[in-house]
């Protein structure tokens, strides 16, 4: 299995690949669809457990309504067309987000395919639509805030993994690496809190010309850094980076340093 347990990709550049082309700008979203079934493959034959894909921000709103329309119309394409090879490849999809204000027959589309590919082992393959990772914060700050009035928690009690287990993403390790094409050099709204000690990857190739090659040389980029979470590196603890405390403050399973040694 590859070391990357959670690989994130902000998907960026359909549109100005396609008016670079002289294209409309859905058919830069159709090639990008093209683009994450090549990776989602490549993906399963890295043995990388988690891919989770960027593929509508809750600020995309803000784009025109005819080609948000057009968007959501290939996604449900997408949904529909690809659930046999998902279920054959072993993949299981599910989305993450706000669902309350997407069309009613794409939401069903998302759970028919969620469905389907439930049983999926290989990979799981995780689609952000209509996300934004300040308002997760914001919902899980809300949650732990009512338990207070309640008087169900004190804030004393509250700490880092209480919060995290308040995110929808509790379940889900970090990212390891996020990639995000296009050139661009930010990581808008995504992942905030889970990309803390994530390793950033800018491509400057738009997301439809994005391929296996290029995923493997952003792994090799990846897998040649130094990851120390802000500790230094034990070399007689198999790499794992315990800050010069005794090994049992260091968590293994994560191999990052508990909050006492983070900098």
């Amino acid at each position: 299995m590859s070391s990357v347990r959670h690989l994130a990709i902000i998907m960026d550049g359909n549109g100005r690949w396609a008016e670079q082309r002289g294209m409309p700008r859905w058919k830069g979203h159709e090639k990008g669809a093209e683009a994450v079934r090549r990776v989602s493959e490549a993906a399963c034959r890295l043995e990388i457990p988690i891919l989770t894909l960027f593929a509508f921000s809750s600020e995309n709103w803000k784009r025109p309504s005819k080609e948000i329309r057009i968007l959501f119309g290939l996604f449900e394409r997408y949904l529909r067309g690809e659930r046999s090879s998902l279920i054959k490849n072993g993949i299981r999809l599910s989305a993450f987000g706000r669902r309350d204000r997407l069309p009613p027959r794409l939401c069903d589309s998302l759970r028919a395919a969620e469905e389907a590919t439930r049983g999926g082992r290989k990979l799981h393959l995780r689609i952000a639509v209509d996300y934004g990772s300040r308002h997760e914060i914001v919902e899980a700050a809300q949650a732990v805030a009512r338990d207070c009035v309640r008087q169900e928690l004190s804030p004393e009690e509250i700490t880092e993994d209480l919060f995290a287990r308040r995110l929808p993403t509790r379940d889900i390790p970090d990212p390891d690496l996020i990639i995000r094409t296009a050139g661009e050099q930010r990581i808008s709204n995504f992942l905030l809190w889970q990309a803390a000690y994530s390793e950033l990857y800018f491509c400057p190739k738009p997301w439809p010309d994005f391929d296996a090659p290029d995923l493997e040389e952003a792994l090799a980029e990846y897998h040649a850094r130094s990851r120390k979470f802000g500790a230094l590196p034990c070399a007689k603890n198999n790499g794992v980076f315990c800050g010069g405390l005794p090994l049992p403050y260091a968590d293994k399973k994560n191999q990052r340093p508990s909050a006492a040694v983070s900098g």
